[in-house]
């Protein structure tokens, strides 16, 4: 099995970008501007007693702020106090506990204040406390003497602390008290017992309570716990005893479940949002009681909730409003159950909407600050300027307070403040920061000029400009130092300047220039882009079976951009490889030696890169090897000798005999049981234990005929079963357990169907199995109606009131009683279609492609349902440049849940269009709203829809063409652009002319003769140039010029010409032939005529050279030995393939080289002619020089 996945480092930075987006626009500090809080203590800030106190305020601002305290709301002047100081250029005070202070002297409520000339900004109130760490107080403990079986709790009650310390439980030797199911520790500390052990039994459980801020643990005294067996008292303790407690004493018995903590049957809990809620049921009983939760009315909030303590305790994380509710925990054991419902009601602290944002306005413009908090209970909102209450402020004309908004009209640069916005209520507040700063400045670009960005190609691209002016400058962009400003629908332009390009291309690679410009000036930046081939895994890691001890490898071959260096990683379980050197990790492979079983796992391959990262994964397998042919493994015999002793109400003891293993140690034995009363001939999965081990005790149902049979497993397989055990019936008893899944739905608008999952016949746990079915209206003060049903899984409730909420709860009962009390479930009888539909539809058109649809959402009780969501039906009448109406297609699109608003894609440029909106619930659609018309803004053509080019002349080409298939608009006009193309393949000059939109040809006219241009042709609505097309044509060439060209070829003078080139070509070669003939004269020539037979002369078998001789030149001033196998007959003839001597030995250069008729040919200039580029035309006829350079 393989898996692969990638992720590009460019979703990273579109996360870092928008999160710049929503940021304040950031004034630059050599700007005047008011202070702003940029470090501060926490609101409640518990500090060491034993260590100084640093409290922090530190603020930005131009002119650089002043900083002042209050303290429990008036003026600390800590120039007052020896033991107080405020660091430099800061507020931060550092208060001296080390040197004579006291912590405690200290605590209170403390305020920053930073003010410059632009107005004063203020800081939390910061509540100081010293941390506590009290030791325990002194007590006489008593011995806790417990009977086995019972439940106990050993209480640790810790010293109140700041903050609350963390309890553990340990013994003298420090080592921590085991816990499970049966023994555990609660919230508050206290040590439980379901039920005690003898081994429970000994003289040191201690609580210690960890103190962390002043890292200090303290000890309450051992606690002594004695546990005593009913069989092993003897006649002293019995005497000490009374006898109530112990002749009146039962031996151990198996007990229902009882609550510890909580107790009651329901409780409340008040939590705050965004906290962790813990919940806590802790049961005793024997046998050791089972914890399970559940949401009445709902479900626990899926990836939130967990369980700790051996479930004991539910957890659940950043709760919110809607995990109100009742929350039941219910533990059970054979026996039976007991639950606790537990009331939990989440309210909020204030928390942001929308939080006050910095202000920045030049003279004679407007703006508002906006602060909106939402809690439970809904928060107040106040404000305030300069730290001052904005009713008591001095007054500003240009301000206007309106409940959580300040309306800010003309303000001029008196106006400059910082306001403070305070949204609280009973569980605590929330306070902002928001200065108006009304300055004039030219605009400014903060980005660095000539920055890189760096993308995977189809990934996003974002291209930053952070800029800064009063007023607002607004941003262009263009690609390029000249080119055209960016629009359409492949561009996302940000409020920040950030460009978009969401699906960046190869050919989106190049220079980015984005202009920002105010009343004030004008200034620019350059960015540039280079988008990246992705990172590839083309030989992907195989899922592979290997036997022990054999060796195995892995491929991970990648493709990558050139430009990228990639890492390549391998992970084994998701995590490192194992430190081992059978690990070889080569170029693009793993390989593993010597494999072990240890070895088997998934292996992951990662391929990162600095843009981006692809990963694959492959399984092995390790087997076993196969068996030497002496050994024959198989699988085990099957056990025989069932035996069953110890017969109780709810459990046996089996045992047996295993058969021979066959070579293959047995793993494990699974047992299984037969019912012979309600399911004979089948057999069920009953448990299954360690083969080292040939007894079990098996928990039994009551009312049941059972039969045992024992299955062994070794590493080969299952055996065969053994013979069944002989039979044992359970008694009667009353239901465990009730039926599970009950739901209640209606099927129509007036009935309530309830249904269940009927119990197995085991389940029954006696004769008779029947159904309590009990319902009654949710919320209405109405008593239970129940029906008693058998043999059904489902009963119908008729006549019920449409979608309201039922209590359900199905019971079991057989002859001998009922099942304890069910747990009761929300059902809702049937579903009618919405009497309603949505009011106040509002489209808010975006762009041409792309329009937003807003709607009131209907009553809740209008639904009659559940509520699915709403319907967006919308189609386009009609387009508003051919004004002609086409076939109508409805297009819909579904919103769910209880959203009122959606986003309608893919739209028509210049088009009307009407949609309405329908709710939608269980039964079906409710009524239309009233259609609405809403109409596109016009949009940028596509490209005409053909370009040809005619009737080439002289001078001269006509264009026609055909008008755009989608003009998305009204056409303004045509746009052509042309230029020339030399014989090497460059542009010349580009030429652009304007063609009125109501043409459809044209002529061009004073064009070049016999040259090829290439044109660019594409419409224009008023939004701006759609796509273009591009064509090439030839003018013709002149006549004339061509046959006066024809006519120099054929003149006398240039036959004569060639032939004199010819002549002295041939002189040339015959000169050469003779020099290479010298070559053949050896000064050792009378030597080779004294042997009659040069074959026989001895030949080095090395270099295949003749023996002792020596090829030497004629010319006493070359002495060149003979190229390494060159020979020179007896004959004196020389053959082409046994001479290696050439003109490259002699001549200019390495082109030299001669046809097959012998003739030479070469540059003797040593200079190579270029070659035409591949592809070049020309019309021009061949001249003389053009012929006498294919001679030279």
């Amino acid at each position: 099995m393989m898996k692969k996945k990638s992720i590009s480092a460019s979703k990273a930075s579109l996360v870092l970008f928008l999160c710049q987006m929503i940021s304040a626009l950031d004034v630059p500090l050599d700007l005047l501007q008011p202070p702003t809080i940029t470090q501060q203590s926490p609101k409640d800030y518990i500090v060491d007693p034993r260590e100084n106190i640093v409290i922090q305020c530190e603020a930005k601002g131009k002119p650089p702020p002043s900083f002042s305290w209050t303290r429990n709301g008036t003026h600390f002047d800590i120039d007052k106090d020896a033991q107080v100081t405020m660091k430099p250029n800061s507020g931060t005070l550092v208060i001296n506990i080390m040197n004579g202070g006291k912590a405690e002297a200290y605590e209170g409520v403390y305020q920053c204040t930073a003010r410059n000339e632009r107005g004063a900004a203020i800081s939390n109130n910061i509540v100081i406390r010293p941390s506590r760490s009290p030791l325990w107080t002194k007590e006489k403990l008593e011995p806790n003497h417990v009977r086995e079986g019972d439940s106990l709790v050993l209480h640790c009650r810790p010293p109140v602390g700041l903050p609350p310390p963390i309890i553990f439980w340990m013994d003298n030797a420090f080592q921590r008290l085991p816990q499970s199911e049966r023994v555990s520790q609660g919230l508050n500390g206290d040590l439980y017992f379901s039920n005690v052990q003898p081994e429970d039994t000994r003289e040191d459980y201690i609580c210690y309570a960890r103190f962390n801020h002043t890292q200090t643990i303290q000890q309450k005294q051992p606690i002594s716990v004695k546990v005593f067996s009913m069989d092993s008292l003897n006649d002293t303790i019995a005497a000490n005893l009374s006898d109530t407690d112990i002749y009146g004493a039962k031996p151990v018995t198996e007990r229902q479940p009882i609550l510890l903590t909580p107790t009651g049957s329901t409780s409340t809990k008040v939590e705050l949002r965004g906290n962790v809620l813990l919940l806590e049921c802790i049961a005793a009983g024997l046998p050791t009681p089972v914890i399970r939760w559940i949401k009445e009315g709902g479900e626990l909030p899926v990836n939130r909730t967990f369980f700790e303590n051996f479930k004991k305790t539910l957890k659940i994380i950043d709760v919110s409003e809607a995990d109100s509710g009742n929350y039941k925990c219910i533990a059970r054991n054979m026996l039976g159950s007991v639950h606790h419902v537990i009331s939990v009601t989440v309210k909020a602290a204030p928390y942001w909407i929308t939080a006050p944002r910095n202000l920045v306005l030049s003279p004679g413009e407007d703006g508002t600050l906006i602060c909106r908090a939402n809690g439970n209970p809904k928060p107040n909102i106040s404000w305030f300027a300069n730290g001052v209450p904005i009713a008591i402020a001095p007054e500003d004309p240009s301000r206007k307070v309106d409940g959580d908004t300040i309306i800010f009209s003309h303000v001029q640069e008196r106006s400059s403040a910082v306001y403070q916005c305070n949204a609280s209520n009973e569980y605590g507040y929330l306070l902002a920061n928001a200065f108006v700063n009304v300055l004039a400045e030219p605009p400014r670009v903060l980005t660095p000029a000539n920055k890189l960005y760096q993308v995977i190609a189809d990934s996003p691209a974002l291209l930053d400009c952070a800029y800064f002016g009063s007023p607002k400058p607004e941003i262009e962009w263009f690609k390029g130092v000249k080119g055209s400003i960016l629009r359409g629908n492949e561009y996302v332009f940000h409020d920040n300047g950030t460009l978009e390009i969401p699906v960046a291309q190869k050919d989106s690679t190049g220079t980015y220039t984005c202009v920002a410009r105010n009343e004030l000036g004008k200034v620019q930046n350059e960015v540039r882009l280079e988008v990246k081939d992705p990172t590839m895994i083309i030989k992907q890691p195989e899922y592979k079976v290997i036997q022990r001890y054999g060796q195995v490898s892995f491929e991970c071959i990648i493709r990558h951009d050139s430009t990228l260096l990639p890492t390549v990683i391998w992970l084994k379980d998701n995590d490192e490889l194992p430190d081992d050197e059978r690990f070889l990790v080569g170029k693009d492979n793993l390989t593993i030696m010597n494999v072990t079983d240890k070895d088997d796992g998934t292996y992951t391959c990662i391929v990162n890169t600095t843009l981006d990262s692809v990963s694959a994964s492959a399984v092995l397998t390790v087997v076993a090897a196969p068996p030497t042919p002496a050994i024959i493994y198989a699988r085990p015999n099957p056990p025989f000798d069932l035996e069953l002793t110890g017969q109780l109400e709810r459990s046996v003891e089996l045992s047996w005999i295993p058969g021979d293993e066959n070579n293959s140690p047995i793993r494990n034995f699974v047992i299984e049981y037969e019912d012979g009363l309600h399911e004979p001939g089948v057999w069920h999965y009953q448990t299954e234990v360690p083969g080292t081990q040939t007894t079990v005790q098996l928990k039994l149902s009551p009312y049941v005929n059972y039969s045992f049979r024992v299955i062994a497993v070794n590493e080969i397989g299952r055996s065969q079963p053994s013979e069944p055990s002989e039979q044992y019936l359970t008694k009667s008893a009353n239901p465990d357990e009730n039926p599970s899944n009950v739901q209640g739905i209606g099927s129509e608008p007036d009935n309530l169907v309830i249904t269940w999952e009927s119990l197995k016949g085991f389940q029954s746990n006696g004769p008779g199995l029947q159904y309590k079915v009990s319902w009654r209206q949710k919320d209405v003060d109405d008593e239970w109606t129940s029906v008693i049903v058998a043999n059904v899984s489902k009963y119908i409730v008729s006549g019920t009131p449409t979608f309201v909420p039922y209590e359900i709860k199905v019971q079991a009962l057989n002859d001998l009683g009922y099942a304890p009390e069910p747990s009761e479930v929300i059902g809702h009888s049937g579903e009618d279609l919405p009497m309603v539909a949505p009011g106040n539809v509002q489209v808010h058109v975006i762009n041409s492609t792309l329009a937003k649809v807003h709607w009131d959402p209907v009553p809740l009780k209008t639904v009659r349902g559940h509520l699915q969501g709403y319907k967006v039906y919308y189609w386009k009448v009609q387009s508003l440049s051919r004004r002609s109406r086409r076939h109508v297609e409805k297009k819909i699109l579904t919103f769910r849940g209880n959203k009122t608003f959606g986003m309608l894609p893919g739209l028509e440029p210049y088009s009307s269009y009407k949609l309405n909106v329908r709710v939608v619930n269980g039964k079906g659609e409710g009524p239309a709203s009233p259609d609405k018309v809403f109409k596109t803004p016009e949009g940028v053509p596509s490209s005409p829809s053909f370009l040809k080019i005619t009737n080439p002349t002289l001078d001269s080409l006509t264009l026609e063409w055909g008008s755009p298939t989608h003009p998305n608009g009204v056409l303004t006009s045509y746009i052509l652009k042309f230029q020339p193309i030399n014989n090497t393949h460059e542009l010349g000059p580009l030429v652009e002319i304007r063609i009125p939109a109501n043409e459809s040809s044209l002529i061009l006219k004073n064009l070049n003769y016999s040259t090829r241009y290439k044109f660019y042709f594409n419409a224009q609505t008023s939004v701006g140039s759609g796509s273009q097309i591009t064509e090439e044509a030839v003018t013709i060439m002149d006549e004339a010029m061509a046959s006066r060209q024809i006519d120099i070829a054929t003149q006398g003078w240039f036959i004569g010409l060639m032939c004199a080139v010819a002549l002295l070509i041939l002189i040339l070669l015959i000169v050469c032939f003779i020099r290479r003939n010298k070559g053949g004269k050896y000064p050792v020539k009378e030597k080779e005529d004294a042997h009659a037979d040069p074959e026989i002369q001895p030949m080095k078998e090395d270099d295949g050279t003749f023996g002792e001789y020596r090829s030497l030149e004629s010319d006493a001033e070359d002495h060149k030995p003979l190229k390494k196998g060159s020979r020179t007959p007896s004959d004196r003839t020389v053959k082409k393939e046994d001479s290696d001597d050439s003109l490259v030995d002699y001549g200019e250069g390495v082109n030299g080289q001669f046809n097959e008729d012998g003739s030479f040919i070469g540059q003797y200039s040593g200079k190579k002619e270029k070659e035409p580029a591949e592809g070049n035309e020309s019309s021009e006829a061949p001249s003389p020089v053009n012929a006498m350079n294919s001679f030279v």
